[in-house]
């Protein structure tokens, strides 16, 4: 078990727990397309071409604008910078589709939407390639917002420690994991999402890292 100079055994003990409940363990399987979600991880974007190559999907969409956290990241913006690492990894710059507007979950629905439209692309089925902990929400806002599109999700498979390690500032990626779950448990009050069924154990996850000072990425009251 990893440990960082920040992070206590019991503070892993209940990220962990956070996490294994944001992922989806959906089953990999052929789509019409496949939207990977912008945000600091290239992870989506080298875990959507090698998915590509294995064929299982003809076409990516890659949505995202940049935020605070990603700016110094991808200076022209995460859709442009995922697109880029895709086509670097094997997947030729024909088949993906920029949309480079969106700056939160709603609108990379929305503007996705609107630019398989205006390409005359017709989709029934998708896989939204994100970030690990980025799964449930994901999933839950997209079933909501266009329920016809039968949606799986998927992420890069990766251990929660060698995660972690993966990021300068481990703490953060907890603030973002616990930041998540509680939009998985308040967005669909406010119509942005479908409701999930939430464990106590779960729950006392998020208790304990939002009293440990894991808020950073809570939402403003």
């Amino acid at each position: 078990m990893t440990s960082s100079p920040d992070l206590n055994e019991e503070d892993l003990r209940q990220a962990r727990t956070v996490w294994d409940y944001h992922l989806m363990n959906h089953p990999r399987r052929p789509c019409d397309i496949a939207v990977g979600l912008g945000g600091c991880d290239p992870g989506v974007a080298l875990y959507a071409a090698e998915l590509y190559r294995s064929g299982l999907f003809p076409r990516i969409v890659f949505t995202g604008a940049t935020s605070d956290a990603t700016a110094h990241l991808f200076p022209k913006g995460e859709a442009y910078a995922f697109r880029a690492l895709a086509v670097e990894n094997g997947v030729p710059g024909a088949a993906v589709l920029v949309e480079p507007r969106a700056t939160n979950t709603g609108q990379n629905i929305q503007y996705s939407r609107e630019a398989l439209d205006e390409a005359g692309i017709t989709v029934r089925t998708a896989m939204l390639i994100c970030m690990p902990y980025m799964e449930r929400r994901a999933y839950t806002a997209w079933r909501r917002q266009w329920p016809e599109l039968d949606v799986v999700c998927a992420s890069q498979p990766i251990a929660f420690d060698d995660y972690l390690a993966s990021f300068d500032d481990p703490r953060l990626v907890i603030d973002y994991m616990v930041g998540d779950l509680q939009r998985v448990i308040e967005y669909p009050k406010r119509g942005f999402a479908v409701e999930q069924d939430i464990p106590e154990d779960v729950h006392a996850a998020l208790k304990h890292l939002v009293t440990a000072g894991f808020e950073s990425a809570l939402l403003k009251p």
